[in-house]
């Protein structure tokens, strides 16, 4: 089998790659207010664009698809990484813009959207409140977390705060399917939700890996000494273990039993689990089931004329690589070879990473959200019409700025272990 490796380019490194990503955002999707910054769009084209036609093209928030936090965290780090502070000021216009501007409900629930046409928040990307992901919205509390040790002490007690209400939401709130693990959707008020976002039966309902973010969540939470949930963090996830680990789609609108992504996230809760529960053998599951089931989506030659060698595609019923999973997959295997020192983890982060780096386009550093090898979205979506590509637009939080965070996990905390080629 050919190995799943890339080796660095010096004419284009990581960093590089990283940079175009944050100027692009930064310089081309931002609106800023009197006090706060939000993006134009969640769903842009090549020059910055909004792409109005598309479901996320209105929504703008802390939400899956927008991902406000996360995207204004990556910002942050860039900008102490490169001594900018510009772009933190930016980065807090743009956390400031959620914590001030509305998301924020006192009971504990997060909106992750604002439809940008009607000024109205929603639950979801349909623009409705049928239903949220609680999942999602344990995502976005994390992520507070997370941002929360680097700012100053009245964004971080209002941080801190959030998270630890939305965990309590949660707790309250998500209900469990059938088989005792989370639902992946569900009301307002707490009530299953067990339609899909078009209609129709939601086929992961209970299988969902949405549902590992609010383990996740929780686990941080407890770690940090701001809430205990030692046993519900230790019943969940040894229940999803008992199911023999859940992978079904993490993406809101498609329906796998087995997603990348999923498996991903299951290893990076489950690493963290077992040090706070000091459980041996949800570490091994975390290394032997599920970054050990990541095997299976590794492209490791170039497809249909696409650059996909060292990608992971989605899920088999949509192989498009998208490339927020693959900077979330890139990000366990660095926090997989700091924890195990194997380098072979080192070597497929940095593979990935080095093959993101493959699909930016023009001038002002845009990075597809996705190689589509296989023609899934058609070839009007993708660049200069070819049958099989990347797509024309991007998602200017989530698929265009998740590369900062592996990239600079390896830069700060790897570089003096090993050769920094893609500095």
């Amino acid at each position: 089998m050919t190995r799943f490796h890339l080796s660095g380019n010096p004419a284009y490194t990581i960093f590089d790659s990283m940079a175009d990503s944050v100027r692009f955002t930064v310089e081309r999707t931002l609106l800023r207010g009197e006090r706060t910054i939000w993006s134009k769009s969640s769903f842009v084209d090549e020059q910055g664009e909004a792409m109005t036609w598309h479901d996320f093209g209105t929504l703008e928030g802390p939400g899956w698809a927008a991902n406000a936090v996360g995207g204004a965290y990556e910002i942050h780090w860039f900008g102490r990484y490169t001594k900018q502070p510009e772009l933190c000021d930016i980065a807090l216009g743009i956390l400031d813009h959620v914590l001030r501007d509305g998301f924020l409900d006192e009971n504990g629930l997060i909106f992750p959207y604002r439809d940008l046409a009607t000024g109205q928040y929603c639950l979801n990307f349909k623009h409705n409140d049928d239903w949220l992901c609680p999942g999602s919205m344990a995502k976005v509390g994390y992520q507070l977390l997370v941002f929360s040790d680097f700012v100053d002490e009245e964004r971080q007690r209002v941080m801190r705060t959030a998270a630890a209400k939305a965990a309590r939401w949660i707790s309250d709130h998500a209900p469990l399917a059938d088989n005792g693990w989370l639902a992946r959707r569900c009301t307002r008020e707490g009530l299953p939700y067990p339609a899909g976002a078009e209609g129709g039966d939601d086929l992961v309902f209970a299988t969902s890996g949405d549902g590992l973010f609010s383990v996740m969540l929780m686990t941080e939470l407890t770690a940090r000494g701001l809430a205990d949930y030692h046993d519900r963090v230790r019943d969940r996830l040894k229940q999803w273990m008992c199911l023999g680990g859940l992978f079904g789609s993490i993406n809101h609108d498609t329906y796998d039993q087995q997603e990348s992504v999923s498996y991903v996230v299951a290893f990076r809760t489950l690493l963290r689990a077992a040090r706070l529960l000091d459980d041996e053998e949800m570490r091994r599951f975390a290394y032997g089931v599920c970054l050990a089931g990541l095997e299976r989506f590794k492209l490791r030659e170039d497809r249909n004329g696409c650059a996909t060698a060292g990608l992971l595609y989605m899920e088999d019923s949509w192989d498009t690589c998208y490339l927020w999973e693959n900077a979330e997959a890139a990000l366990a295997y660095f926090e997989a070879y700091e924890d195990s020192g194997e380098h072979r983890y080192l070597d497929d982060g940095l593979t990935i990473l080095r093959a993101i780096a493959k699909h930016h386009h023009g001038p002002d550093g845009f990075l597809t959200e996705g190689v589509d090898w296989n023609n899934h979205v058609g070839a009007q979506h993708h660049f200069e019409g070819a049958e099989f590509g990347d797509i024309r637009y991007t998602e200017p939080f989530l698929n265009h700025l998740h590369i900062v965070e592996p990239t600079l996990f390896h830069l700060e905390r790897m570089g003096p272990k090993v050769a920094r080629v893609d500095g």
